[in-house]
């Protein structure tokens, strides 16, 4: 189809959170498609939208209404036209879109690894008993408590620049912070290092970069699949799958991650009980274009080892 690109009159307007890596991902974004379409910056607004969970930072997701925080304000926008597209983080997104609306672009993946940062000390073995450790993430609590039951968890909310500001007034000793936002904001020096990945799993389309549009928007489609990244559409197939299953959501303490090797795909998954008292862990081989089956087939096992109750 023939595309009616923006102009500096008419502009693609890009719609995002305002904290510094949001802003970042949307500049990103913006970038791609000025490079794809040989389009000049004043072709694209950046309009920042305030979204709930970037305003109550003091209480946990779980109490505030989870991943929909991230979010609402910014769909809401996108379906009354106020903006054309919106990105996001993947990790934050919620399994199923509103009606009108779809997640069908993914820039290239980042580092998909947690990384430890703590002033003090130089890795989580070095914590002494009791030390304490912010996060406000459920699944990343859930791994520490089943790793270190001795520490101490304090809810840790907040932007990057927040929860490091945090960790300088004592508030925590150490904390976990995503390697791909710290690599995007320049930021990778004050990580002590990337977690294993055999010590931590990550969340579900951890470092991934999702673009959102209305199905009816043919033409944001067209400009959209120019800049879409196949492999990373791949592996968040098979974790969406994977977690959509499970009704993974912010009460729920779930890791996920798919490696592509050529035309075949290797998802890994685990269930943790909040409290780290248990964890069921599993994997599963097959074709990458069978991902979204390979998602469900591993959530079925994982669930039918664990049995009812499992997360109350």
């Amino acid at each position: 189809m023939d595309i009616q690109f923006p102009t500096p009159d008419a502009p693609f307007r890009i719609g995002t959170r305002g904290s510094p890596l949001a802003l970042w991902q949307a500049r990103e974004t913006r970038r791609s498609l000025m490079a794809a379409f040989d389009l000049p910056e004043a072709a694209f607004e950046i309009v920042v939208i305030k979204v709930m969970g970037d305003q109550i930072l003091d209480r946990a997701l779980k109490d505030i209404g989870g991943k929909g925080l991230f979010t609402r304000e910014i769909e809401e926008a996108l379906l009354a036209g106020d903006i054309d597209i919106a990105v996001h983080s993947m990790k934050d997104m919620p399994t199923v879109q509103p009606d009108g609306l779809i997640l069908d672009c993914y820039l290239p993946r980042e580092d998909v690894r947690d990384a430890f940062v703590s002033p003090g000390f130089a890795r989580l073995e070095a914590l002494p008993q009791g030390a304490k450790v912010g996060s406000s993430s459920l699944r990343r609590r859930a791994q520490l408590a089943h790793m270190r039951p001795d520490l101490q968890l304090v809810e840790f909310r907040g932007n990057v620049q927040t929860r490091m500001k945090k960790l300088i007034d004592g508030v925590a000793d150490a904390t976990f912070l995503a390697m791909a936002g710290l690599n995007r904001l320049g930021m990778a020096h004050h990580a002590r290092g990337p977690i294993d990945l055999g010590q931590m799993l990550p969340a579900v389309a951890q470092g991934a970069i999702g673009i959102e549009r209305r199905v009816s928007d043919t033409g944001a489609k067209a400009m959209l699949d120019a800049i879409h990244h196949g492999p990373t559409g791949l592996q968040l197939t098979a974790e969406r799958a994977f977690l959509a299953r499970l009704d993974g959501s912010c009460e729920t303490p779930i890791a996920g991650l798919a490696v592509l090797d050529g035309e075949d795909l290797w998802l890994r998954g685990e269930i943790l009980r909040p409290d780290g008292s248990r964890v069921i862990a599993g994997d599963l081989r097959g074709k990458a274009a069978g991902g979204s089956a390979l998602g469900v087939a591993l959530a079925d096992e994982l669930l039918g080892r664990a049995g009812a109750g499992f997360f109350d």
